[in-house]
């Protein structure tokens, strides 16, 4: 019961890593905040949080408006009186999203506010309520991409990425002392209906697997893993980390046949 007594909010919780992160911390003592923007997705999670004795609440939130991130922040604590765990981990990957000659502005425009400006406000509206509870634990979700550059160009996806990184490093700084620890979960190309049409193509998924030393893709199950020991206090002194999951795509050069 590694989350025993803390309250956690997730994003993005009604399908992929925060589906199975929810599922997870819920396994582990925590009380659970899901949040989405999909309300039958959302509360299928809470649904199976139940089935397991856990326990959980609902709440609709468009990250990308600050009305629905303060209103999420607030239904945490109406609902368990405090907050210990936000994970910002909601985040979108627009199939027009492609090479700087190609990507349209509107498409840029909606990645950043999801995934860059969505952790933003999780941030500037999460803090507050992890300094009345005495500290916690954030953990943004960024990705492998923002460490490396690729041929199959997703530019507004992967800038977006690269500022949660940089965001995340000036916030674990400013904080620390306050006890609050941040770190940006990184994961790698991961089996989720997020990646789904991109790989339902068999050309385009071997032109990637080739590259990922293990020769597939992480499961969902496997990042909430990572995103469970960054939530407990196993990992109390590690703060403002680049934390890669990505079965070592970023060390390879060249991958085994």
């Amino acid at each position: 019961m590694r989350l025993s007594n803390k309250v956690a909010l997730i994003t993005g919780a009604g399908s992929g890593i925060g589906r199975e992160a929810a599922l997870l911390f819920a396994k582990e003592g925590a009380q659970i905040v899901v949040c989405d923007l999909n309300e039958s997705a959302g509360k299928e999670t809470v649904s199976q949080i139940a089935t397991q004795n856990g326990e959980a609440v609902f709440v609709r939130a468009d990250v990308s408006k600050a009305a629905d991130t303060k209103a999420m922040i607030e239904a945490a604590e109406a609902a368990y009186g405090k907050l210990n765990v936000l994970f910002n981990n909601a985040g979108i990957f627009h199939p027009a999203d492609g090479s700087v000659l190609e990507t349209e502005e509107d498409v840029w425009d909606l990645t950043m506010n999801v995934n860059l400006k969505g952790v933003f406000l999780g941030c500037k509206y999460g803090i507050p309520a992890l300094l009345r509870a005495g500290g916690g634990s954030i953990i943004n979700t960024a990705s492998f991409v923002a460490m490396v550059g690729a041929a199959t160009s997703q530019s507004a996806y992967t800038a977006s990425k690269g500022g949660v990184l940089s965001l995340t490093r000036e916030i674990a700084v400013e904080f620390a002392r306050q006890n609050i620890r941040v770190n940006a979960l990184c994961p790698g190309p991961v089996e989720t209906p997020l990646l789904a049409e991109l790989m339902s193509d068999p050309a385009r998924r071997q032109r990637r697997l080739v590259h990922i030393p293990p020769g597939r893709l992480a499961q969902a199950q496997e990042i909430a893993n990572a995103a469970l020991f960054l939530a407990s206090d196993e990992s109390s002194f590690v703060n403002g980390s680049t934390f890669l999951v990505d079965g070592g795509i970023t060390a390879a050069y060249v991958t085994a046949e």
